[in-house]
């Protein structure tokens, strides 16, 4: 085999993941050839050879001066699981926050290759009709799913398709957000405690204006609410539903509009000292926000946040809570092998909550040593 041959076909192996990845989803555009060049140090011809493949067998076409496209809907009939003869496990994730799904998906991916597990992962980008496409699917060919729910807070449109699922004794799995009115057994973090701790954070160091971003279409989001405005109520300071800004999990695509809108809240709150950022992504934007309009961590404004799923806490030094991330995709796999290997299962048995993980940053000021 030349060395130009093996570069072909890593190619094309690649593209074959991406788009079983994204099959499910409304992004259906393929790399462009000069990322897959970049990516492979190979030549154009190296790459087109490798699309032109997939292209005769029906997978992709390319439209002149637009790209290349895979065909959704070949793709979806036409691209079946190989007969491996061991069971297969579909994990289904949102997409949006990279870290987490990588360390979850390592976590998995790790505790079923020693057990001879086949691990697919597919995304749903935050849209319910991507979930209804790619549940529908797996509700052959596969012996388990992982799921993170879609606007799981908000509507279960899919519910017949979740009962479809369990009619067909095909174990489900929630992590992160799951639907209320479904029996299945989840992996969750116990956000109410880690709100909790952050306020007492914030109160304990004299802070009483406390404004807060929140996702109100994720469950996560609304667990986090609760507790942070329970905790204020506990510790009697100012309560006011004009402080926490709500928005849904697909504004944050928009990256420009959701940070002209976070400093445009800020603004209208002078009396503001503290922010409580509903999760990693939010956090993120909200860095870039302050410090482009020259405001200072903690001493303009003191920033908490959930679920930081980066490696560098420790360095960035925000308090807050740390995503369990591999952890999480450990217990995720070991309760889909004891769900596979009894049918019998009890939910609550394979439920698992994750205590909190505070780490104590730099980002929150003393006021009571102005």
């Amino acid at each position: 085999m030349t060395q130009r041959e093996t570069k072909y076909q890593l190619i094309t192996s690649y593209l074959r993941s991406f788009i079983n990845e994204h099959k499910f989803t409304d992004t259906n555009k393929m790399p462009s050839e000069h990322f897959l060049c970049r990516k492979f140090n190979v030549s154009r011809q190296t790459v087109r050879t490798a699309i032109s493949c997939l292209e005769r067998e029906g997978f992709v076409y390319t439209l002149r001066g637009s790209g290349t496209f895979f065909n959704t809907n070949y793709s979806i009939h036409n691209s079946s699981l190989p007969e491996t003869g061991g069971k297969k496990v579909a994990l289904i994730v949102q997409g949006q926050d990279k870290n987490a799904i990588s360390k979850i998906h390592s976590g998995v991916r790790t505790i079923f290759q020693g057990a001879g597990i086949e691990l697919r992962i597919f995304f749903t980008e935050n849209k319910i009709l991507n979930e209804r496409r790619c549940l529908t699917a797996c509700t052959s060919g596969f012996d388990a799913l992982i799921i993170d729910g879609v606007k799981a807070s908000t509507a279960s449109p899919n519910a017949d398709i979740y009962e479809q699922l369990h009619q067909n004794n095909i174990p489900v799995i929630f992590y992160n957000n799951y639907y209320r009115d479904t029996k299945f057994p989840k992996v969750i973090v116990d956000d109410e405690s880690c709100a909790q701790e952050l306020v007492h954070q914030l109160v304990c160091k004299g802070h009483t204006y406390i404004a807060g971003f929140f996702v109100y279409d994720n469950y996560q989001g609304n667990k986090k609410y609760n507790g942070i405005i329970k905790s204020l109520i506990q510790y009697n300071v100012y309560v006011d539903d004009s402080y926490f800004k709500w928005c849904m999990l697909d504004d944050l695509r928009d990256e420009k509009q959701f940070k002209k809108m976070m400093w445009s809240f800020l603004k209208s709150l002078p009396k503001c000292t503290a922010i409580v950022c509903c999760n990693y992504l939010i956090l993120e934007m909200l860095l870039e926000v302050l410090e482009g309009h020259n405001k200072r961590i903690p001493q303009d404004y003191s920033v908490v946040s959930f679920d930081y799923s980066a490696d560098d806490w420790q360095q960035r030094n925000i308090t807050t809570s740390i995503h369990p991330g591999y952890s999480m995709g450990v217990k995720l796999a070991q309760g889909v092998m004891a769900m596979m290997d009894n049918p019998h299962y009890n939910s609550q048995e394979v439920s698992y909550m994750f205590p909190p993980h505070i780490h104590l940053g730099t980002s929150i000021k003393d006021r009571g040593k102005d």
